[in-house]
């Protein structure tokens, strides 16, 4: 386990595990704080994410913002946003399996650092990797799993929601059931007193 989360940062940084560290711009290791007790999870790094080096930059982050502020979380403060894995698949395709086993290894540290109490999973990809392997999101979205003491959902990615429009109440109902999840689970505040809900 690594001592601290700049140190995993820096190895993550110059990882060259698989090929898609022969197509990238930039790792994206993450972004948020990672004192936060709440991990959103996405597949991939996209075009926008890819030139930034940043998580969740481009017109799906956006949304993503407008959906953490609509139910009082904002990234800077008691979120900690990540990906299954760190470097852009070509041409934004899914990553391929041994893409993700290469990777898996830096999201567990993350996971162990972080030491979330709620892990949401951002589209397929994730809720696949992190729930179960046939989690299906148009059938569990919005729906919490617990497992050793830590709650898992999956709601869709983002980026499906641009394509999609019609399913963003589905996903903004599932922000709202978050925001009832952190209530439950912390009283209404976390341990580290970053916010209200």
């Amino acid at each position: 386990m690594y001592e601290s989360f700049t140190k995993l940062k820096e190895d993550c940084l110059q990882c060259r595990a698989c090929s898609l560290c022969e197509t990238r711009t930039n790792v994206v290791f993450g972004a948020g704080n990672p004192d936060a007790q709440i991990l959103f999870v996405g597949e991939g790094p996209g075009e926008n994410e890819d030139l930034t080096g940043e998580a969740f930059v481009g017109r799906g982050g956006q949304l993503l913002d407008k959906y953490l502020t609509h139910i009082g979380l904002s990234r800077e403060e008691n979120v900690y946003i990540a990906n299954i894995v760190k470097c852009r698949p070509p041409h934004n395709r899914d990553p391929k399996p041994e893409e993700q086993a290469s990777c898996e290894h830096w999201l567990r540290e993350q996971v162990k650092r972080i030491r979330p109490k709620i892990i949401v999973c951002l589209g397929r990809i994730a809720a696949q990797k992190i729930i179960r392997e046939d989690f299906r999101v148009t059938k569990e979205h919005g729906v919490f799993y617990e497992r050793k003491g830590c709650y898992l959902m999956g709601t869709y990615h983002p980026a499906a929601l641009l394509r999609n429009p019609a399913q963003k109440a589905d996903a903004l109902s599932d922000f709202i059931a978050l925001r009832e999840k952190i209530s439950e689970v912390f009283g209404g505040t976390t341990d580290n007193g970053l916010y209200s809900v």
